[in-house]
Protein backbone atom coordinates (compact mmCIF):
# COMPACT_ATOMS: atom_id res chain seq x y z
CA UNK A 1 0.00 0.00 0.00
CA UNK A 2 1.53 3.39 -0.90
CA UNK A 3 1.93 5.83 1.28
CA UNK A 4 -1.22 7.82 -0.50
CA UNK A 5 -3.59 5.06 0.03
CA UNK A 6 -3.00 4.54 3.20
CA UNK A 7 -3.15 8.52 4.11
CA UNK A 8 -6.57 8.32 1.96
CA UNK A 9 -7.69 4.99 4.33
CA UNK A 10 -6.58 7.30 7.55
CA UNK A 11 -8.84 10.02 6.68
CA UNK A 12 -11.79 8.85 6.18
CA UNK A 13 -11.86 6.62 9.17
CA UNK A 14 -10.19 9.74 10.95
CA UNK A 15 -13.20 11.80 9.81
CA UNK A 16 -15.58 9.47 10.81
CA UNK A 17 -13.60 9.35 14.06
CA UNK A 18 -13.35 12.98 14.98
CA UNK A 19 -16.83 13.56 13.96
CA UNK A 20 -18.32 10.96 16.85
CA UNK A 21 -16.04 12.21 19.42
CA UNK A 22 -17.07 15.67 19.02
CA UNK A 23 -20.32 14.50 18.76
CA UNK A 24 -22.12 17.06 16.91
CA UNK A 25 -22.81 17.97 13.09
CA UNK A 26 -24.83 20.11 11.11
CA UNK A 27 -26.90 17.70 8.95
CA UNK A 28 -27.02 14.09 9.02
CA UNK A 29 -28.42 12.30 5.29
CA UNK A 30 -29.51 9.05 6.00
CA UNK A 31 -29.44 7.85 2.21
CA UNK A 32 -26.72 7.57 0.05
CA UNK A 33 -28.40 7.74 -3.14
CA UNK A 34 -28.91 9.59 -5.97
CA UNK A 35 -30.63 12.51 -3.78
CA UNK A 36 -28.70 12.04 -0.93
CA UNK A 37 -25.40 12.20 -2.46
CA UNK A 38 -26.19 15.63 -4.48
CA UNK A 39 -27.58 16.97 -1.39
CA UNK A 40 -24.18 16.09 0.40
CA UNK A 41 -22.29 17.94 -2.09
CA UNK A 42 -23.96 20.82 -2.06
CA UNK A 43 -24.45 21.39 1.65
CA UNK A 44 -20.36 20.77 2.07
CA UNK A 45 -19.79 23.39 -0.33
CA UNK A 46 -21.32 25.70 1.39
CA UNK A 47 -19.32 25.05 4.81
CA UNK A 48 -22.28 22.65 6.03
CA UNK A 49 -20.58 20.13 7.86
CA UNK A 50 -22.64 16.42 7.00
CA UNK A 51 -22.54 13.18 7.80
CA UNK A 52 -23.99 10.65 4.84
CA UNK A 53 -24.97 7.36 5.87
CA UNK A 54 -26.52 4.38 4.02
CA UNK A 55 -27.33 1.12 5.50
CA UNK A 56 -25.85 -0.72 2.32
CA UNK A 57 -23.16 0.59 0.10
CA UNK A 58 -23.74 4.07 -1.68
CA UNK A 59 -25.84 4.68 -4.61
CA UNK A 60 -26.81 0.74 -4.05
CA UNK A 61 -30.51 0.93 -3.87
CA UNK A 62 -32.93 2.69 -6.22
CA UNK A 63 -30.33 4.90 -7.98
CA UNK A 64 -28.73 1.75 -9.42
CA UNK A 65 -31.79 0.38 -10.88
CA UNK A 66 -32.72 3.06 -13.32
CA UNK A 67 -32.98 3.11 -17.34
CA UNK A 68 -29.46 4.77 -17.06
CA UNK A 69 -31.42 7.68 -18.82
CA UNK A 70 -30.78 11.18 -18.17
CA UNK A 71 -34.13 12.44 -19.96
CA UNK A 72 -36.45 15.25 -19.91
CA UNK A 73 -39.45 13.72 -19.47
CA UNK A 74 -40.87 13.56 -22.46
CA UNK A 75 -44.22 11.52 -21.63
CA UNK A 76 -44.83 14.30 -18.51
CA UNK A 77 -46.12 16.25 -20.90
CA UNK A 78 -49.45 14.53 -20.97
CA UNK A 79 -50.24 14.41 -17.10
CA UNK A 80 -49.70 18.35 -17.52
CA UNK A 81 -46.11 18.44 -15.36
CA UNK A 82 -44.63 21.68 -17.20
CA UNK A 83 -42.77 22.13 -14.93
CA UNK A 84 -40.99 18.92 -13.92
CA UNK A 85 -40.07 18.98 -17.95
CA UNK A 86 -38.33 22.54 -17.34
CA UNK A 87 -36.48 21.22 -14.67
CA UNK A 88 -35.95 18.33 -16.15
CA UNK A 89 -34.87 19.72 -20.09
CA UNK A 90 -32.62 21.77 -18.31
CA UNK A 91 -30.89 19.64 -15.59
CA UNK A 92 -29.90 17.02 -18.58
CA UNK A 93 -28.51 19.81 -20.61
CA UNK A 94 -26.62 20.74 -17.12
CA UNK A 95 -25.18 17.12 -17.28
CA UNK A 96 -24.29 16.62 -20.22
CA UNK A 97 -21.61 20.22 -19.68
CA UNK A 98 -20.96 19.00 -15.90
CA UNK A 99 -20.52 15.14 -16.26
CA UNK A 100 -19.76 14.71 -20.01
CA UNK A 101 -17.88 11.85 -18.54
CA UNK A 102 -20.58 10.33 -18.00
CA UNK A 103 -23.60 11.70 -19.56
CA UNK A 104 -23.69 11.88 -23.45
CA UNK A 105 -26.39 12.74 -26.02
CA UNK A 106 -28.54 10.08 -26.77
CA UNK A 107 -30.75 10.11 -30.22
CA UNK A 108 -34.07 8.90 -29.63
CA UNK A 109 -36.57 7.28 -32.45
CA UNK A 110 -40.14 7.28 -31.76
CA UNK A 111 -41.87 4.25 -33.88
CA UNK A 112 -45.73 6.00 -34.98
CA UNK A 113 -48.62 4.05 -35.97
CA UNK A 114 -50.85 6.27 -36.86
CA UNK A 115 -51.71 9.99 -37.64
CA UNK A 116 -54.46 11.54 -35.25
CA UNK A 117 -55.20 8.67 -32.71
CA UNK A 118 -55.06 9.70 -28.43
CA UNK A 119 -55.68 13.51 -29.15
CA UNK A 120 -58.84 13.13 -27.23
CA UNK A 121 -57.10 10.94 -24.85
CA UNK A 122 -54.44 12.98 -23.51
CA UNK A 123 -56.27 16.03 -23.57
CA UNK A 124 -58.83 14.08 -20.91
CA UNK A 125 -55.48 12.69 -19.38
CA UNK A 126 -53.68 16.38 -19.05
CA UNK A 127 -57.29 17.66 -17.17
CA UNK A 128 -57.46 14.88 -14.71
CA UNK A 129 -58.45 11.95 -16.09
CA UNK A 130 -56.90 8.70 -14.63
CA UNK A 131 -56.35 6.83 -18.00
CA UNK A 132 -53.83 7.42 -20.31
CA UNK A 133 -53.44 7.42 -23.99
CA UNK A 134 -53.40 3.56 -25.42
CA UNK A 135 -51.47 4.78 -28.54
CA UNK A 136 -50.16 8.35 -29.82
CA UNK A 137 -50.20 9.51 -33.26
CA UNK A 138 -48.31 11.64 -35.09
CA UNK A 139 -50.47 14.97 -34.68
CA UNK A 140 -49.71 14.62 -30.92
CA UNK A 141 -46.00 13.49 -30.93
CA UNK A 142 -45.36 16.35 -33.50
CA UNK A 143 -46.82 18.90 -30.86
CA UNK A 144 -45.28 16.91 -27.51
CA UNK A 145 -42.04 17.08 -29.70
CA UNK A 146 -42.10 21.21 -30.17
CA UNK A 147 -43.07 21.56 -26.33
CA UNK A 148 -40.07 19.62 -25.12
CA UNK A 149 -38.27 21.41 -27.84
CA UNK A 150 -39.19 24.70 -26.44
CA UNK A 151 -38.41 23.59 -22.79
CA UNK A 152 -35.42 21.94 -23.77
CA UNK A 153 -34.09 25.61 -25.35
CA UNK A 154 -32.29 26.85 -21.92
CA UNK A 155 -28.60 25.94 -22.13
CA UNK A 156 -29.19 23.93 -25.24
CA UNK A 157 -26.50 21.11 -26.37
CA UNK A 158 -28.50 19.23 -28.53
CA UNK A 159 -30.22 19.64 -32.15
CA UNK A 160 -34.02 20.10 -32.29
CA UNK A 161 -36.69 17.38 -32.68
CA UNK A 162 -36.97 16.04 -37.11
CA UNK A 163 -40.22 13.87 -38.17
CA UNK A 164 -39.98 11.19 -41.62
CA UNK A 165 -42.45 9.25 -43.00
CA UNK A 166 -42.81 5.52 -43.07
CA UNK A 167 -40.70 5.32 -46.29
CA UNK A 168 -37.41 7.14 -45.09
CA UNK A 169 -37.96 5.65 -41.74
CA UNK A 170 -37.54 2.15 -42.62
CA UNK A 171 -34.94 2.99 -45.09
CA UNK A 172 -33.16 4.37 -41.86
CA UNK A 173 -33.84 1.52 -39.36
CA UNK A 174 -35.26 -1.35 -41.69
CA UNK A 175 -35.97 -3.54 -38.81
CA UNK A 176 -38.99 -2.08 -37.48
CA UNK A 177 -42.23 -2.85 -37.53
CA UNK A 178 -43.45 -1.69 -41.57
CA UNK A 179 -46.98 -1.11 -40.06
CA UNK A 180 -45.29 2.43 -38.60
CA UNK A 181 -46.83 5.47 -40.54
CA UNK A 182 -44.11 7.78 -39.35
CA UNK A 183 -41.28 8.16 -36.90
CA UNK A 184 -40.07 11.39 -34.42
CA UNK A 185 -36.41 11.92 -33.57
CA UNK A 186 -35.27 13.52 -31.04
CA UNK A 187 -31.98 14.44 -28.40
CA UNK A 188 -31.92 13.21 -24.81
CA UNK A 189 -29.30 11.52 -22.77
CA UNK A 190 -27.83 8.71 -21.70
CA UNK A 191 -25.56 8.26 -18.04
CA UNK A 192 -22.67 5.09 -18.94
CA UNK A 193 -21.80 4.86 -14.45
CA UNK A 194 -24.89 5.87 -12.99
CA UNK A 195 -23.58 4.51 -9.79
CA UNK A 196 -19.71 5.78 -9.92
CA UNK A 197 -22.11 9.38 -10.09
CA UNK A 198 -23.15 8.99 -7.02
CA UNK A 199 -19.61 7.64 -5.29
CA UNK A 200 -18.11 10.87 -7.13
CA UNK A 201 -20.28 13.64 -5.91
CA UNK A 202 -19.78 12.08 -2.18
CA UNK A 203 -15.91 12.18 -2.80
CA UNK A 204 -16.29 15.74 -4.17
CA UNK A 205 -18.41 16.58 -1.10
CA UNK A 206 -16.00 15.29 1.55
CA UNK A 207 -13.06 17.20 -0.78
CA UNK A 208 -15.11 20.43 -0.35
CA UNK A 209 -15.06 20.20 3.69
CA UNK A 210 -13.05 18.38 5.94
CA UNK A 211 -15.34 18.58 8.77
CA UNK A 212 -18.23 16.22 6.78
CA UNK A 213 -17.90 12.61 6.87
CA UNK A 214 -19.41 9.82 5.07
CA UNK A 215 -19.88 5.74 5.47
CA UNK A 216 -21.68 3.23 4.52
CA UNK A 217 -23.27 -0.58 5.16
CA UNK A 218 -24.16 1.56 9.04
CA UNK A 219 -27.50 0.81 10.09
CA UNK A 220 -29.44 3.81 12.00
CA UNK A 221 -29.79 1.63 15.38
CA UNK A 222 -31.52 4.17 17.88
CA UNK A 223 -33.10 8.13 17.31
CA UNK A 224 -33.04 8.84 21.63
CA UNK A 225 -32.80 12.85 23.05
CA UNK A 226 -31.47 14.08 20.34
CA UNK A 227 -28.53 11.50 19.16
CA UNK A 228 -28.42 9.60 16.62
CA UNK A 229 -26.71 5.47 17.05
CA UNK A 230 -25.31 4.40 14.24
CA UNK A 231 -24.30 0.73 14.33
CA UNK A 232 -21.53 0.01 11.39
CA UNK A 233 -21.75 -3.20 9.88
CA UNK A 234 -17.99 -3.94 10.97
CA UNK A 235 -16.50 -1.96 13.98
CA UNK A 236 -17.92 -0.13 17.31
CA UNK A 237 -21.57 2.19 17.38
CA UNK A 238 -21.23 5.51 17.43
CA UNK A 239 -23.52 8.42 18.20
CA UNK A 240 -23.78 12.21 16.81
CA UNK A 241 -26.20 14.95 17.77
CA UNK A 242 -27.07 17.05 14.37
CA UNK A 243 -28.78 19.97 14.38
CA UNK A 244 -31.29 18.78 11.57
CA UNK A 245 -32.07 15.55 9.75
CA UNK A 246 -32.47 14.35 5.93
CA UNK A 247 -34.13 11.50 5.14
CA UNK A 248 -33.05 10.46 1.77
CA UNK A 249 -33.57 7.13 2.48
CA UNK A 250 -36.15 6.34 -1.28
CA UNK A 251 -38.42 3.54 -0.67
CA UNK A 252 -37.41 2.95 2.79
CA UNK A 253 -38.51 6.80 3.76
CA UNK A 254 -41.27 5.40 5.75
CA UNK A 255 -39.33 2.38 7.61
CA UNK A 256 -36.63 5.77 8.39
CA UNK A 257 -39.38 8.55 9.83
CA UNK A 258 -40.39 5.96 12.07
CA UNK A 259 -37.22 4.92 14.12
CA UNK A 260 -36.54 8.68 14.00
CA UNK A 261 -39.99 9.47 16.10
CA UNK A 262 -41.56 10.92 12.75
CA UNK A 263 -43.84 8.25 11.44
CA UNK A 264 -45.24 8.80 7.64
CA UNK A 265 -47.18 7.42 5.13
CA UNK A 266 -45.30 9.38 2.27
CA UNK A 267 -44.15 6.43 -0.20
CA UNK A 268 -46.18 4.21 -2.78
CA UNK A 269 -43.56 2.89 -5.02
CA UNK A 270 -43.41 1.22 -8.46
CA UNK A 271 -40.95 -1.49 -9.50
CA UNK A 272 -39.36 -0.79 -13.06
CA UNK A 273 -36.97 -4.13 -14.37
CA UNK A 274 -34.75 -4.05 -16.95
CA UNK A 275 -32.90 -6.72 -19.22
CA UNK A 276 -29.84 -6.61 -21.57
CA UNK A 277 -29.21 -9.07 -24.49
CA UNK A 278 -26.53 -9.88 -26.27
CA UNK A 279 -27.73 -9.23 -29.70
CA UNK A 280 -25.42 -7.99 -32.14
CA UNK A 281 -27.30 -7.96 -34.83
CA UNK A 282 -30.37 -5.35 -32.77
CA UNK A 283 -26.88 -2.76 -31.74
CA UNK A 284 -25.97 -2.67 -35.37
CA UNK A 285 -29.29 -2.13 -36.11
CA UNK A 286 -30.47 0.86 -33.78
CA UNK A 287 -26.88 2.71 -34.42
CA UNK A 288 -26.26 4.53 -31.34
CA UNK A 289 -30.28 5.44 -31.35
CA UNK A 290 -33.00 4.32 -28.22
CA UNK A 291 -36.29 3.43 -29.68
CA UNK A 292 -38.82 4.73 -27.46
CA UNK A 293 -42.18 3.24 -28.30
CA UNK A 294 -45.58 1.63 -27.40
CA UNK A 295 -46.08 -2.11 -25.99
CA UNK A 296 -49.38 -3.38 -26.42
CA UNK A 297 -50.44 -1.95 -22.99
CA UNK A 298 -49.89 1.76 -23.70
CA UNK A 299 -46.79 1.48 -21.77
CA UNK A 300 -43.57 3.52 -22.49
CA UNK A 301 -40.20 1.27 -23.53
CA UNK A 302 -37.01 1.52 -24.75
CA UNK A 303 -34.47 -0.56 -26.10
CA UNK A 304 -30.76 1.32 -26.58
CA UNK A 305 -27.16 0.35 -26.98
CA UNK A 306 -25.48 0.30 -23.23
CA UNK A 307 -21.94 -0.95 -23.35
CA UNK A 308 -22.44 -3.06 -26.51
CA UNK A 309 -25.63 -4.53 -25.21
CA UNK A 310 -29.29 -4.00 -25.61
CA UNK A 311 -30.66 -2.79 -22.96
CA UNK A 312 -34.73 -3.12 -22.60
CA UNK A 313 -36.94 -1.72 -19.95
CA UNK A 314 -38.61 -0.95 -18.30
CA UNK A 315 -41.50 -2.21 -16.34
CA UNK A 316 -43.83 -0.45 -14.34
CA UNK A 317 -45.57 -2.19 -11.07
CA UNK A 318 -46.90 -1.26 -7.88
CA UNK A 319 -44.53 -2.69 -5.35
CA UNK A 320 -43.61 -2.03 -1.68
CA UNK A 321 -40.36 -4.22 -0.57
CA UNK A 322 -37.63 -2.91 -2.39
CA UNK A 323 -35.25 -5.87 0.16
CA UNK A 324 -37.01 -8.21 -1.71
CA UNK A 325 -36.95 -7.20 -5.66
CA UNK A 326 -35.72 -8.52 -8.61
CA UNK A 327 -36.99 -8.93 -12.44
CA UNK A 328 -39.48 -11.59 -12.43
CA UNK A 329 -40.46 -14.14 -15.17
CA UNK A 330 -43.11 -12.61 -16.12
CA UNK A 331 -41.63 -9.16 -16.50
CA UNK A 332 -38.88 -10.74 -18.29
CA UNK A 333 -41.80 -12.16 -21.04
CA UNK A 334 -43.07 -8.72 -21.09
CA UNK A 335 -40.12 -6.94 -22.07
CA UNK A 336 -39.32 -9.78 -24.24
CA UNK A 337 -42.16 -9.81 -26.52
CA UNK A 338 -42.45 -5.71 -26.51
CA UNK A 339 -39.94 -6.08 -28.76
CA UNK A 340 -40.60 -8.55 -30.37
CA UNK A 341 -43.78 -7.11 -31.62
CA UNK A 342 -41.87 -3.60 -32.35
CA UNK A 343 -39.16 -5.35 -34.25
CA UNK A 344 -40.93 -8.62 -35.74
CA UNK A 345 -37.82 -9.78 -37.87
CA UNK A 346 -35.76 -10.26 -35.21
CA UNK A 347 -35.57 -13.54 -33.01
CA UNK A 348 -35.50 -12.36 -28.71
CA UNK A 349 -34.98 -15.64 -26.50
CA UNK A 350 -34.34 -16.18 -22.78
CA UNK A 351 -30.61 -17.15 -23.97
CA UNK A 352 -29.62 -13.98 -25.02
CA UNK A 353 -30.05 -12.45 -21.56
CA UNK A 354 -26.99 -11.68 -19.83
CA UNK A 355 -27.96 -9.41 -16.91
CA UNK A 356 -31.39 -7.76 -15.35
CA UNK A 357 -32.17 -5.49 -12.68
CA UNK A 358 -35.22 -4.01 -10.85
CA UNK A 359 -35.69 -1.58 -8.37
CA UNK A 360 -38.40 0.25 -6.48
CA UNK A 361 -39.23 4.06 -7.79
CA UNK A 362 -39.85 5.97 -4.39
CA UNK A 363 -42.82 7.72 -5.47
CA UNK A 364 -45.19 9.58 -3.41
CA UNK A 365 -48.00 7.33 -2.05
CA UNK A 366 -50.66 8.04 -4.67
CA UNK A 367 -54.16 6.52 -5.55
CA UNK A 368 -53.49 6.73 -9.19
CA UNK A 369 -55.11 3.85 -11.28
CA UNK A 370 -52.16 3.34 -13.52
CA UNK A 371 -48.39 3.84 -11.98
CA UNK A 372 -47.93 5.60 -15.07
CA UNK A 373 -49.96 8.37 -14.04
CA UNK A 374 -48.11 8.64 -10.43
CA UNK A 375 -46.29 11.85 -10.43
CA UNK A 376 -42.50 11.85 -10.59
CA UNK A 377 -42.06 14.92 -9.44
CA UNK A 378 -40.28 15.69 -5.81
CA UNK A 379 -40.98 17.20 -2.58
CA UNK A 380 -39.55 17.91 0.61
CA UNK A 381 -41.95 17.85 3.33
CA UNK A 382 -40.60 18.97 6.84
CA UNK A 383 -41.98 17.04 10.45
CA UNK A 384 -40.86 19.84 12.85
CA UNK A 385 -39.08 19.19 16.26
CA UNK A 386 -41.08 18.00 18.69
CA UNK A 387 -40.40 17.23 23.13
CA UNK A 388 -39.26 14.06 22.28
CA UNK A 389 -36.88 14.88 18.93
CA UNK A 390 -35.08 18.25 18.89
CA UNK A 391 -34.15 18.04 15.43
CA UNK A 392 -36.18 18.92 12.17
CA UNK A 393 -36.53 15.95 9.60
CA UNK A 394 -37.10 16.72 5.91
CA UNK A 395 -37.99 13.78 3.77
CA UNK A 396 -36.82 13.58 0.09
CA UNK A 397 -39.91 12.66 -1.24
CA UNK A 398 -40.20 11.02 -5.43
CA UNK A 399 -37.83 12.71 -7.78
CA UNK A 400 -35.76 11.46 -10.68
CA UNK A 401 -32.63 11.10 -11.69
CA UNK A 402 -32.00 13.70 -13.86
CA UNK A 403 -33.14 16.26 -11.44
CA UNK A 404 -30.71 15.25 -8.31
CA UNK A 405 -28.90 18.70 -8.96
CA UNK A 406 -32.01 20.82 -9.09
CA UNK A 407 -33.24 19.00 -5.93
CA UNK A 408 -30.79 19.27 -3.55
CA UNK A 409 -30.24 22.98 -4.23
CA UNK A 410 -33.94 23.19 -3.42
CA UNK A 411 -33.45 21.42 -0.05
CA UNK A 412 -29.64 22.83 0.50
CA UNK A 413 -31.26 26.43 0.35
CA UNK A 414 -33.92 25.53 2.79
CA UNK A 415 -31.53 24.19 5.37
CA UNK A 416 -29.42 27.05 5.04
CA UNK A 417 -32.14 28.85 5.70
CA UNK A 418 -33.07 27.00 9.26
CA UNK A 419 -29.08 27.27 9.99
CA UNK A 420 -29.42 31.21 9.56
CA UNK A 421 -26.73 30.80 6.75
CA UNK A 422 -26.00 31.61 3.14
CA UNK A 423 -25.28 29.92 -0.27
CA UNK A 424 -21.01 30.74 -0.67
CA UNK A 425 -21.82 28.72 -4.30
CA UNK A 426 -24.27 27.39 -6.76
CA UNK A 427 -23.39 23.97 -8.04
CA UNK A 428 -25.04 25.12 -12.06
CA UNK A 429 -21.87 25.03 -12.73
CA UNK A 430 -20.19 22.55 -11.05
CA UNK A 431 -18.07 19.82 -12.67
CA UNK A 432 -18.98 16.80 -10.85
CA UNK A 433 -16.10 14.40 -10.09
CA UNK A 434 -13.89 13.22 -13.20
CA UNK A 435 -16.11 16.06 -15.08
CA UNK A 436 -13.77 18.32 -14.18
CA UNK A 437 -11.40 19.47 -17.21
CA UNK A 438 -12.99 16.81 -19.49
CA UNK A 439 -12.04 17.28 -23.06
CA UNK A 440 -14.92 18.87 -24.70
CA UNK A 441 -13.89 17.59 -28.18
CA UNK A 442 -11.35 15.52 -29.98
CA UNK A 443 -9.24 17.89 -30.84
CA UNK A 444 -8.68 18.37 -27.09
CA UNK A 445 -9.17 15.02 -25.98
CA UNK A 446 -6.01 14.25 -28.47
CA UNK A 447 -4.63 16.47 -26.43
CA UNK A 448 -5.19 15.70 -23.37
CA UNK A 449 -4.28 12.00 -23.96
CA UNK A 450 -1.17 12.73 -25.79
CA UNK A 451 0.43 15.02 -22.57
CA UNK A 452 -1.29 12.49 -20.06
CA UNK A 453 1.09 9.78 -22.15
CA UNK A 454 4.32 11.94 -21.36
CA UNK A 455 3.41 12.11 -17.95
CA UNK A 456 2.46 8.64 -17.52
CA UNK A 457 4.28 6.35 -19.61
CA UNK A 458 1.03 4.45 -19.96
CA UNK A 459 0.16 3.80 -23.50
CA UNK A 460 -2.75 6.24 -25.21
CA UNK A 461 -5.34 3.11 -26.00
CA UNK A 462 -5.09 2.42 -22.49
CA UNK A 463 -5.59 6.36 -21.33
CA UNK A 464 -8.26 7.14 -23.50
CA UNK A 465 -9.73 4.05 -22.04
CA UNK A 466 -9.40 4.87 -18.28
CA UNK A 467 -10.61 8.53 -19.38
CA UNK A 468 -13.74 7.37 -21.01
CA UNK A 469 -14.53 5.20 -17.37
CA UNK A 470 -13.19 7.67 -14.82
CA UNK A 471 -12.78 11.11 -16.56
CA UNK A 472 -10.25 13.23 -15.74
CA UNK A 473 -9.07 11.04 -12.64
CA UNK A 474 -7.87 8.57 -15.04
CA UNK A 475 -4.75 10.01 -14.24
CA UNK A 476 -4.31 8.78 -10.71
CA UNK A 477 -5.77 5.47 -11.59
CA UNK A 478 -3.21 4.77 -14.27
CA UNK A 479 -0.26 5.96 -12.14
CA UNK A 480 -1.68 3.83 -9.68
CA UNK A 481 0.60 0.48 -8.59
CA UNK A 482 3.16 -1.03 -10.41
CA UNK A 483 3.10 -0.25 -14.27
CA UNK A 484 -0.40 -1.45 -14.39
CA UNK A 485 0.52 -5.14 -13.04
CA UNK A 486 -1.87 -6.43 -16.50
CA UNK A 487 -5.25 -7.09 -16.86
CA UNK A 488 -7.43 -9.94 -14.68
CA UNK A 489 -7.48 -13.36 -16.59
CA UNK A 490 -10.53 -12.94 -19.02
CA UNK A 491 -10.95 -9.39 -19.39
CA UNK A 492 -9.49 -7.45 -22.17
CA UNK A 493 -10.50 -3.66 -20.61
CA UNK A 494 -9.98 -3.91 -16.36
CA UNK A 495 -6.34 -4.21 -14.82
CA UNK A 496 -5.25 -5.72 -11.73
CA UNK A 497 -3.87 -1.93 -10.60
CA UNK A 498 -6.88 -0.83 -11.30
CA UNK A 499 -8.89 -3.03 -9.17
CA UNK A 500 -6.36 -2.58 -6.41
CA UNK A 501 -7.24 1.34 -6.48
CA UNK A 502 -10.76 1.69 -6.91
CA UNK A 503 -10.41 -1.33 -3.20
CA UNK A 504 -7.93 1.42 -1.45
CA UNK A 505 -9.70 4.52 -2.10
CA UNK A 506 -13.82 3.97 -2.78
CA UNK A 507 -15.14 2.72 0.44
CA UNK A 508 -15.06 -1.08 -0.73
CA UNK A 509 -16.79 -3.40 1.71
CA UNK A 510 -17.59 -6.22 -0.54
CA UNK A 511 -16.68 -8.16 -3.56
CA UNK A 512 -19.76 -6.66 -4.95
CA UNK A 513 -19.12 -3.17 -4.41
CA UNK A 514 -16.32 -3.71 -6.81
CA UNK A 515 -17.95 -5.70 -10.00
CA UNK A 516 -21.81 -3.87 -9.71
CA UNK A 517 -20.86 -0.69 -8.32
CA UNK A 518 -16.99 0.52 -8.49
CA UNK A 519 -16.95 -1.19 -12.29
CA UNK A 520 -19.16 -2.72 -14.87
CA UNK A 521 -18.13 -6.21 -15.43
CA UNK A 522 -21.32 -7.42 -14.13
CA UNK A 523 -23.61 -5.50 -15.87
CA UNK A 524 -21.93 -5.20 -19.42
CA UNK A 525 -21.98 -9.02 -19.08
CA UNK A 526 -18.44 -9.73 -19.32
CA UNK A 527 -17.18 -10.61 -15.88
CA UNK A 528 -16.26 -14.40 -15.11
CA UNK A 529 -15.82 -17.08 -12.71
CA UNK A 530 -11.77 -16.38 -12.99
CA UNK A 531 -12.12 -13.12 -12.79
CA UNK A 532 -14.77 -12.82 -9.83
CA UNK A 533 -11.83 -14.88 -8.36
CA UNK A 534 -8.91 -12.98 -8.98
CA UNK A 535 -10.88 -9.67 -7.69
CA UNK A 536 -11.81 -11.18 -4.66
CA UNK A 537 -7.94 -11.93 -4.17
CA UNK A 538 -6.81 -8.39 -4.85
CA UNK A 539 -9.31 -7.31 -2.45
CA UNK A 540 -8.52 -9.40 -0.13
CA UNK A 541 -4.55 -8.28 -0.08
CA UNK A 542 -5.82 -4.97 0.20
CA UNK A 543 -8.65 -5.23 3.22
CA UNK A 544 -6.95 -7.58 5.13
CA UNK A 545 -9.40 -10.92 4.13
CA UNK A 546 -8.38 -14.13 5.21
CA UNK A 547 -9.37 -16.75 2.75
CA UNK A 548 -12.08 -18.07 4.31
CA UNK A 549 -13.35 -14.34 3.92
CA UNK A 550 -12.23 -14.60 0.48
CA UNK A 551 -13.98 -17.48 -0.34
CA UNK A 552 -17.92 -16.06 1.35
CA UNK A 553 -17.34 -13.06 -0.74
CA UNK A 554 -16.96 -14.86 -3.83
CA UNK A 555 -20.01 -17.27 -2.34
CA UNK A 556 -22.21 -14.11 -1.57
CA UNK A 557 -21.67 -12.26 -4.96
CA UNK A 558 -22.49 -15.51 -6.60
CA UNK A 559 -25.78 -16.01 -5.40
CA UNK A 560 -26.35 -12.01 -5.89
CA UNK A 561 -25.26 -12.01 -9.56
CA UNK A 562 -26.70 -15.55 -10.67
CA UNK A 563 -29.95 -15.07 -8.42
CA UNK A 564 -31.02 -11.46 -8.38
CA UNK A 565 -29.53 -10.73 -11.87
CA UNK A 566 -30.37 -13.65 -13.69
CA UNK A 567 -26.46 -13.63 -14.55
CA UNK A 568 -24.53 -17.09 -16.03
CA UNK A 569 -21.29 -16.63 -14.82
CA UNK A 570 -18.33 -18.62 -16.78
Amino acid sequence: MSQADTAGEESAAGRLAAMAAAGEVDVVILGAGINGAGLFRDLCAQGVSCLIVDKADFGSGTSAAPSRLIHGGLKYLETGEFGLVAQSTLERNLLLQNAPHYVSPLPTVIPIFSWSKGMLAALRTLFGSTSAPRSRGALLIKIGLMIYDFYGSRNQVMPRHRMVGRRQALSEMPALNPSIVATGTYYDAKISHPERLVLELILDGLQANAGSASANYTALESSANGMLTFQPENGGAFSVRPKLVVNAAGPWIDDVNALLGAPSKMIGGTKGSHILLKHDELVKSLAGRMLYFEADDGRICLVYDYLGLALVGSTDIKADNPDEVRCEPDEVDYLLESVRTLLPGMIFEHAQIVYAYSGIRPLPASDASLPGLISRDHSAPVAEPDRDRPFAVISLVGGKWTTFRGFAEEVADAILDRLRRSRKVTTQSMPIGGGKDFPANAASRASWLAQARTETNVEEPRLDQLLSRYGTRALEIATHGPADEGELPDSDSYSRSEIDYIVRNEFVEHLADIVMRRSTLAIGGSLTSRDLQEIAMIAGRALGWNAKRIAQEVEAAVVELEGRNLMRLD
